[in-house]
């Protein structure tokens, strides 16, 4: 017999009582609406504890997306953050499944926290032992875990502040409040992006909504360094949005972009971007570049072509209406975007890393790692690594994949 289910002898009519794992979501669930932020930690430690749970730590993601960091709070197990590669709760982030190890007093488990496809990090605690309907239990017991962590964010500090393993400059956290999500996973389509150096990123940015069956995405890179980058990747952002919610074209968008970057800093300002639009039913996609690298095309973990496109002045340079792109998906298929910061970088030898270098790159990671968030992440740091770890401008990747 489970400790979360109890069996019950056959009796007339449905037996609608809760069991104890049912009894414990169903508190969690009363008490969410006005928990305090503080108040989190303590409630999943009395509530795991009631279940034979013990040595229970909320590890949440480090910008970097190296490691994972322990959460501090009332009867949380603390310690130094966990690296990512190599370790089963970095397994579980990873691969957005649940881990379990065998120790002598128990097994460890490693659930990840997983929100519509975005991770938050990873819950881990001991137990006696694991059967399935523990398994089952489990599972619902993390995602609201998750939902409350993320709901809760909005209303305190600590959670960003335990996520920081550097300082991070005022620049960064203008970029970082602007970004949605860091990944998206759904019925047909998954998303994932990833920026760099995380602690002081600029100009960059990414942005992404699902609206119905389309999927919207934009990339951009303002040009510069610190504040000013940041401020004029805020009101680039800020007009992508606008726009996008006002339900107009691609050129429509474009335009929107340059008139707010042109009216704001003036004509010797602009923002290079891309702005995307995929048929998650069909497989049609449309994109306007202006100003980006070719976004490269993957099929099967290969880098099939580089996505041509006709030529658009950067926003803020009071381009002509530009010519929408268009391809249909096939299933399965992967569209990588990208800033130029990945590629311009310079070697030690004083030659660029180049974008066949990048490709070589890409097509390795592919054929490693499953999964765009997975992808995305080993990506960013293989080719940081290959570049002498120096990334002396803002450097973007955000990969697409149509089921």
């Amino acid at each position: 017999m489970s400790r979360y289910g109890e069996r019950r002898s056959a009796a007339p009519g449905p037996d609608r009582s809760d069991g104890p794992s049912e009894r414990l979501l169903g508190a969690l669930l009363d008490m969410a609406h006005g928990l305090s932020p503080a108040l989190i930690g303590p409630l999943i430690v009395a509530e795991v504890g009631r279940l034979g749970g013990r040595d229970l730590a909320l590890l949440l993601q480090d910008y970097g997306q190296l490691a994972l960091v322990p959460l501090s709070g009332l009867g949380l197990a603390a310690g130094e953050p966990v690296p990512i590669d190599g370790s089963p709760a970095g397994s579980a982030f990873l691969r957005g499944v649940p881990v379990e190890v065998p120790q002598a007093d128990g097994v460890r488990v490693y659930l990840p926290l997983l929100d519509g496809g975005d991770e938050v990090g990873v819950l881990t605690f001991t137990l006696d032992a694991v059967v399935d309907e523990d398994r089952r239990f489990l599972r619902r017991f993390a995602a609201l875990v998750a939902d409350l962590l993320i709901t809760k964010s909005g209303y305190t500090d600590r959670i960003f502040q335990a996520r920081r393993l550097e300082p991070m400059s005022v620049a960064a956290e203008i970029q970082w409040s602007l970004l949605p999500p860091l990944s998206m996973t759904v019925a047909r389509v998954a998303v994932a992006g990833i920026l760099e150096p995380a602690y002081q990123v600029a100009g960059d940015s990414f942005d992404y909504a699902l609206n119905d069956d389309v999927l919207h995405v934009a990339t951009i890179d303002a040009m510069g360094h610190g504040l000013d980058a940041a401020t004029m990747a805020t009101v680039a952002i800020g007009a992508y949005r606008h726009a996008r919610r006002a339900d107009i074209g691609l050129a429509e968008i474009y335009a929107f972009m340059d008139r707010a970057i042109a009216e704001q800093f003036g004509p010797d300002h602009f923002v290079t971007a891309q702005m995307m639009r995929l048929d998650t039913v069909s497989g049609h996609l449309q994109w306007v570049n202006a100003g980006h690298p070719q976004p490269l095309l993957i099929r099967d973990h290969v880098v099939l072509e580089r996505l041509e496109s006709a030529t658009t002045l950067p926003v803020g340079f009071g381009g002509e209406e530009p010519v929408i792109s268009e391809r249909v998906l096939r299933h399965g298929d992967r569209v990588l975007c990208f800033t130029d910061g990945l590629v311009e970088e310079r070697e030690a030898g004083g030659e660029q890393f180049g974008e066949d270098q990048f490709i070589d790159w890409v097509n390795r990671v592919e054929r490693s790692q499953d999964g765009v968030r997975a992808v995305v992440r080993a990506l960013s740091h293989v080719l940081k690594e290959k570049r002498g770890g120096r990334t002396s401008d803002d450097a973007t990747l955000f990969l697409i994949e149509w089921y």
